[in-house]
């Protein structure tokens, strides 16, 4: 499953560097949830989430059916999180908490 893993990651990161204005601060994490079941997750300054988010959602769900697809030729199912760091925290804190 790793090639296939290291495929789509490029293929996110490419896609997700183009649209943003601050890809210094972009991290993209991968979760392998089970056998052929990938989470990746988008980490992004506040301002780029937007972005990336785009008006009603749209570039978002243009970003995820593309995802999708790659992913089926990999034979792989996929999801994709974006998040701003300041949620990211949110999120660990929570999870650390419980």
């Amino acid at each position: 499953m790793q090639p296939a893993t290291e495929r789509l990651r490029n293929f996110l990161q490419y896609i997700a560097v183009k649209l943003i204005d601050d890809p210094a601060q972009a991290q993209l994490k991968v979760a392998e949830l089970a056998p052929k079941k990938l989470r990746f997750k988008l980490v992004l300054a506040p301002s780029d989430v937007a972005v990336l988010i785009g008006r009603n959602g749209f570039t978002a769900s243009a970003i995820r059916n593309l995802l999708k697809i790659a992913a089926e030729k990999e034979g792989v199912q996929v999801t994709l999180q974006i998040h701003s760091h300041e949620e990211e925290a949110e999120f660990l804190a929570q999870e650390n908490a419980q």
